[in-house]
């Protein structure tokens, strides 16, 4: 299966910029289209800063992405696995071929406390994901 439409998700962590550096590579070599987005409950001017950081990364690269802020006013008590599962809804939705993610490590508690969107989507077995530490 030929990877068409690639999905990457960023969150503002330094491991979400190096998934996007990654997916960008990939886009560039089979000529697949590269869309971004972060997800998150309000539009703020943190939110800009990242789209900006975004931009900053992907200039130079050669791969012209579609970036998008998407507003989810449901992040509460678990936003991980709710992020995880608005990821899931885009790829179906829009039917991504791939999604990279970048991923944080973190401590057994903080996971079962808040969960992680890449696990969400892994779970969600219906796209192939490439986690980025």
């Amino acid at each position: 299966m030929a990877i068409a439409k690639i999905l990457v998700p960023i969150d503002g962590t330094d491991n979400s910029f190096r998934a996007l550096e990654f997916a960008a590579e990939i886009a560039h070599r089979f000529e697949a289209t590269l869309d971004v987005v972060h997800i998150t409950d309000e539009r703020t001017d943190a939110t800009e800063e990242i789209l900006d950081r975004a931009r900053s990364v992907l200039s130079g690269t050669g791969v012209e992405a579609e970036l998008e802020v998407s507003t989810d006013l449901d992040l509460d008590f678990r936003p991980a696995d709710r992020v995880g599962k608005d990821i899931l809804a885009l790829v179906e939705d829009r039917g991504y071929d791939h999604v990279v993610m970048g991923h944080e490590s973190s401590g057994t508690v903080e996971r079962a406390i808040i969960g992680s969107a890449a696990e969400t989507v892994l779970r969600g077995e219906r796209v192939p994901l490439t986690v980025v530490p």
